[in-house]
């Protein structure tokens, strides 16, 4: 008997984002595992859609047959509350739940308590849920009304390293990555500054993601370089395909998010072997164990200034956290049991 399930997203399921990429990987996935998955595109616009393009993504959802399986992406799924309690009993409606959006950064208050408030009852009309990390099912359980009983953690799987890591050479300045979309929540400005503070040192950084996707932070970040005068140091060439080959010509990987529902690009260095800095939020901490690199406290540029020049400095500390992400990077799942885990689930709803 076919198994069959549509995959509901919003925007744009190519662009190089973790969630995005996440999705792509669990419909392959998926499909590997002998299931049918019919996609079904949302529009653009979410969390906040035009209300043409919520009526049209409403309407296409509506037109599934009576009983029929359907995972929405969190990203639209949470302001769609309404189409929600209207097909509860009809249609056998999964949510998939990268992180809640009233948590992200930014937001004013009216506008998060409104997400807040349309997400946790989107939630109670879905027969399951599924998220990628323990700490968003913690966020559920506590703040948005979804039992621990009714979720489903599925992390995000990883793949071996792309390439071996480059021998530095002596005297060569260390390589920075740092991997995400350009937007506040990734605290990119935060490492410009902490990169700022410790000028004095042989570094050459690399910021690498979406240009595209919120013009005002590139046009903050592009000023604040230029500001500082790190234009021959900081480059933000934009996004890359294979973000996994640049980790294998990196030193140090660091990223100073605001938040991350789980943060796939902090598992995929740690499979590649590289010590991170980043910022003790959301599920950051769950993933980077303190033996891979170190955490600092959020929207502190001195702070993580001091992490890097522990990592540039010392040549014994910096290997003795490669060996830890190494150690760590070993433990972390793989692709097919992230969508084994999602299609056990799926099964119990047939």
């Amino acid at each position: 008997m076919t198994r069959t399930l549509s995959f509901a997203y919003p925007g744009n399921l190519e662009l190089r984002t973790g969630g995005y990429g996440y999705d792509r990987r669990v419909i392959q996935g998926l499909r590997d595992l002998g299931w049918q998955v019919d996609l079904l595109p949302l529009g653009e616009g979410f969390p906040f859609p035009s209300d043409e393009t919520r009526q049209d993504a409403e309407q296409r959802l509506s037109s599934l047959p009576d009983g029929a399986l359907v995972l929405v992406d969190g990203l639209a799924y949470g302001v769609l509350e309404r189409w929600a309690e209207r097909e509860k009993g009809r249609l056998k409606i999964v949510a998939l739940v990268h992180h809640p959006l009233a948590l992200e950064t930014g937001l004013q208050p009216a506008l998060a308590d409104k997400l807040r408030g349309g997400e946790t009852q989107a939630l109670a009309f879905a027969s399951a849920v599924i998220v990628t990390s323990p700490m968003t099912a913690k966020e559920l359980d506590a703040n948005f009304g979804v039992r621990l009983d009714q979720i489903t953690i599925a992390i995000p799987g990883t793949d071996p390293a792309a390439a071996p890591r480059r021998d530095r050479l002596p005297g060569e300045p260390l390589r920075i990555l740092s991997v995400g979309t350009l937007t506040r929540r990734k605290g990119h400005d935060v490492l410009i500054k902490a990169l700022k503070l410790i000028e004095d040192l042989a570094w050459q950084a690399r910021i690498v993601g979406s240009r595209t996707l919120d013009p005002i932070i590139v046009d903050e970040l592009d000023r604040l370089v230029a500001d500082l005068g790190l234009e021959g140091r900081v480059s933000l060439p934009g996004e890359c395909s294979d973000s996994r080959s640049l980790m294998a010509d990196a030193d140090v990987f660091a990223l100073a998010s605001r938040y991350e529902g789980f943060g796939m690009v902090f598992a995929e260095a740690l499979v590649d072997g590289l010590p991170i800095v980043a910022c003790k939020a959301g599920a950051v901490p769950d993933v980077v164990p303190e033996m891979a690199g170190q955490l600092v406290p959020v929207d502190d540029p001195a702070a993580f200034a001091d992490a890097l020049r522990v990592l540039i400095c010392d040549d014994e500390a910096r290997l003795r956290y490669e060996q830890g992400a190494l150690a760590a990077g070993k433990g972390m799942p793989g692709w097919p049991e992230t969508a084994r885990l999602i299609s056990n689930r799926l099964e119990t709803l047939r």
